[in-house]
């Protein structure tokens, strides 16, 4: 196995780049962020029109790809990076309107009060509790990309209000480190949270999806490119994520149809099984993947040293579908923690390139 070592920014991919540096910043396991000009490099080397991202996460990718000019089928199993995508790479010139936030910000439009309730004593202060019913109440009557922009803002605004963003503690006082997130109410975080979703949307001329569907129901198109950011597989620990963001899975739908594990302290919902993430069933899920996404013309996969199956297995599998597999290695440092002496990991992130010759 050849391994490129790329750590020069990417070429002639900045305005791209920059663009999407703006996208609102959701804390999730596995985001992209910091690795967006690599990746813009490697989507740029690849070309075409149409590109498909079913492991959306936070979206950063997706929308990535829309500022390269692709039409993107943007996916995920989770609700909420579903509508994150409808807002974002979806969208194409919804914004809300001042009137829209200042009526989700005011009086509520009816009596659910199923947050405050179901959520007592967790998490927010009650204050913050009863403005997401609120806001609800209100969100309930839109409809199209503007609901998708409230309820993105909503999320964020979660996430950003609990400390480390994940919802696995409910001593939120314990994880506090007084950055000004923290100390907003949920009601201000919304209205800042909506502006930067608003300045974000834009018409690259091409007509982008974002649905909620498992990576095997996805259309296997064919694209140009398929990104594909699997949940890595870990030598030991989980990469659950339904237990990390239980919070705004259930708040991007307001709990409808979900099943709660009552007798939880975090107020969890119940964990979905999936292949990728376990030592015994990886490898399967892998090949799968790429054998349903084959005919595209290439696939692009990012992966972790420190995740189970290692390079040269992964390039074994990639060229089961691929006549030509290159990897692509970035110095990368993951962080555990938000304080100034958190633990941090180096690791090589890999970036598989799949084509045929």
């Amino acid at each position: 196995m050849t391994v490129i070592e790329e750590s020069a920014p990417a070429h002639g991919t900045s305005e791209a780049v920059a663009r999407a540096g703006r996208f609102p910043r959701l804390r999730y396991m596995g985001s992209k962020y910091r690795l967006l000009p690599h990746l813009a490099q490697a989507f740029v080397d690849v070309g075409g029109d149409t590109a498909a991202d079913p492991f959306s996460g936070s979206g950063v990718v997706s929308y990535l790809l829309k500022c390269l000019g692709y039409q993107v089928a943007s996916s995920d199993y989770l609700n909420f990076p579903s509508v994150i995508g409808r807002a974002t790479t979806a969208n194409a010139r919804t914004t809300l309107s001042a009137d829209e936030v200042e009526v989700i910000c005011g009086p509520p439009a009816d009596d659910r009060d199923f947050i405050s309730r179901t959520f007592d004593g967790l998490y927010f202060t009650a204050d913050d509790r009863r403005f997401l019913d609120s806001a609800w109440s209100h969100i309930d009557r839109m409809g199209g990309h503007a609901r998708d922009l409230a309820i993105s803002a909503l999320v964020l605004s979660a996430a950003r209000r609990q400390p480390r963003g994940v919802f696995t503690f409910t001593d939120a006082q314990k994880y506090g480190d007084g950055r000004r997130d923290l100390q907003l109410s949920l009601r201000e975080h919304f209205v800042e949270r909506v502006a930067e979703y608003n300045a974000v949307v834009f018409d690259n001329g091409r007509a982008s999806t974002s649905v909620q569907a498992e990576v095997f129901d996805v259309d296997a198109g064919p694209y140009d490119v398929v990104y594909l950011d699997p949940p890595y597989a870990p030598p030991s620990d989980d990469n659950d994520y339904i237990k990390r963001y239980h919070f705004l899975e259930g708040l991007s739908g307001y709990w409808h149809g979900a099943s709660i594990m009552e007798n939880t302290r975090t107020k969890k919902l119940a964990k979905r099984f999936t292949p990728f993430a376990y030592r015994r069933t990886i490898d399967d899920a892998l090949l799968r993947t790429f054998e349903h996404f084959a005919d595209s013309r290439a696939l692009v996969l990012s992966y972790s040293s420190n995740a189970v199956p290692g390079a040269e297995r992964i390039v074994e599998l990639l060229g089961k579908v691929k006549d030509v597999v290159e990897v692509r290695s970035i110095n990368h440092r993951y962080s555990f923690g938000t304080h100034g002496a958190a633990t941090r990991r180096a690791v090589e992130e890999y970036v598989f390139i799949g084509r045929n010759a």
